[in-house]
């Protein structure tokens, strides 16, 4: 899709990004994981991509890490401003629970676009205004705040799809912004902005906010321009790891988890860990993942999704790092029709079965047209909110303080 048919519709849009149901593992992995039970408030820091974290994303890390063994927190993108029919107000899932999501949603997008000259009057810096705001009131109301990034490509800064950039492009898009690239200053500058908004990002009485931050998700398929065609595992890592590097090093930047997420596409550990940049630089074991939820797919697709969050979780917990289902969903417009106990058993299955220890899971926003969460007139809301009331389920009133580091 290009730019001139959604720019000016952030809060509707529907950027949900897997293509397919690529990939069917015939066999997982086993994994031998060792217990994480190690992991104090004390130590927490030497498990962490940057040691020098604040006190409060220090927290975050070990309560998430904790909370995992027993509960999954429940999220959606742009959660405040994206609507099933474009009824504002609370978040679609407040709407129908009663309760405050999880964790908040938000991308980088607009606030690193082009065109967002950082004045007041500008329709870009206002989208930016918007998101911190929204990030603010998510921490004060004791949610998780994670960003993604659909960063438009370094030729003419148009498209995030690899469908629409030419063959030339693409060969040189990512791989230029590796250091001494022909697109490295340009990254940087990026990355520069990022940072900008990160140690700025602070709540009413100074303190930064913590962010889960996954850059360049889903690679392991070919519609971003950073996917696996584009690059080789060592460019992907290389980048990954500058990408740390420079926003925790260089600019200073102490107030992030890294989230490592593919999207569903490995069979084994030895292929999902095949751009992994290593320990030092991920905070987070993702997986992105439709395909397996899909129309068609059923328990079989369940049970496939299970086997590969089974598979994260014993990495996360040989690794001392958080596992998530970092986005899903199955969304419901004029040709997609409800599927059946869609969330209170496939979904909930895939992430109960076998007791996977996943923090959380994050659905794709709602849009004027279409929905992944049901709001109160749906014909699904009951099977939402059954899912929403299971055991392994948390919405924010039952998270707890995360930002407060046990003694």
């Amino acid at each position: 899709m290009k730019k001139i048919v959604f720019l000016f519709a952030v809060m509707t849009i529907s950027l949900a990004c897997s293509k397919d149901a690529s990939g069917t593992p015939d066999v997982i992995d086993p994994i031998d994981p060792t217990p994480s039970d190690a992991l104090t408030p004390q130590n927490a820091r030497t498990y962490m991509t940057d040691p020098n974290a604040t006190n409060e994303t220090v927290a975050l890390f070990y309560n998430l890490k904790k909370l995992s063994k027993t509960k999954t927190a429940i999220g959606q993108h742009d959660a405040f401003n994206a609507f099933f029919g474009n009824i504002s107000g609370d978040s679609d899932i407040k709407k129908s629970t009663g309760k405050d999501p999880a964790m908040l949603g938000s991308d980088f997008m607009f606030i690193t676009d082009k065109n967002n000259n950082e004045q007041s009057d500008n329709w870009y810096y206002q989208q930016e205004q918007k998101i911190i705001a929204d990030t603010k009131t998510a921490y004060s109301r004791g949610m998780i705040n994670t960003f993604c990034w659909h960063l438009r490509e370094p030729n003419n800064e148009d498209d995030f799809y690899a469908s629409d950039m030419t063959s030339e492009q693409t060969a040189t898009a990512f791989r230029g912004l590796m250091p001494g690239g022909i697109h490295h200053n340009w990254y940087k500058a990026k990355l520069d902005k990022v940072a900008s908004v990160l140690n700025n990002l602070t709540d009413t009485n100074g303190v930064k906010i913590p962010v889960i931050f996954r850059p360049f998700h889903e690679f392991d398929g070919s519609w971003f321009w950073w996917g696996q065609n584009f690059c080789s595992a060592e460019e992907y890592k290389t980048i990954f790891r500058f990408t740390v590097e420079y926003l925790r090093d260089v600019k200073n930047v102490h107030n992030v988890l890294y989230a490592f997420s593919p999207d569903n596409s490995y069979a084994n550990s030895g292929s999902y860990l095949s751009r992994y940049p290593g320990d030092t630089y991920v905070d987070i074991l993702g997986m992105d993942n439709y395909g397996d939820f899909s129309s068609g797919q059923g328990i079989n697709g369940a049970t496939r999704a299970n086997q590969k969050l089974t598979m994260i979780s014993d990495l996360a917990i040989n690794k001392v790092k958080i596992a998530a289902l970092t986005e899903t969903g199955f969304q419901v417009n004029t040709s997609n029709s409800p599927i059946t106990d869609w969330f209170s058993s496939y979904l909930y299955s895939a992430l109960s079965t076998n007791n996977p220890q996943i923090g959380y899971v994050m659905f794709w926003n709602n849009n004027q047209n279409a929905y992944y969460v049901p709001t109160p007139s749906r014909p699904n809301v009951a099977d939402f909110i059954t899912f929403s009331q299971k055991a392994k389920s948390v919405l924010q009133p039952n998270l707890g303080n995360l930002y407060i580091l046990p003694n």
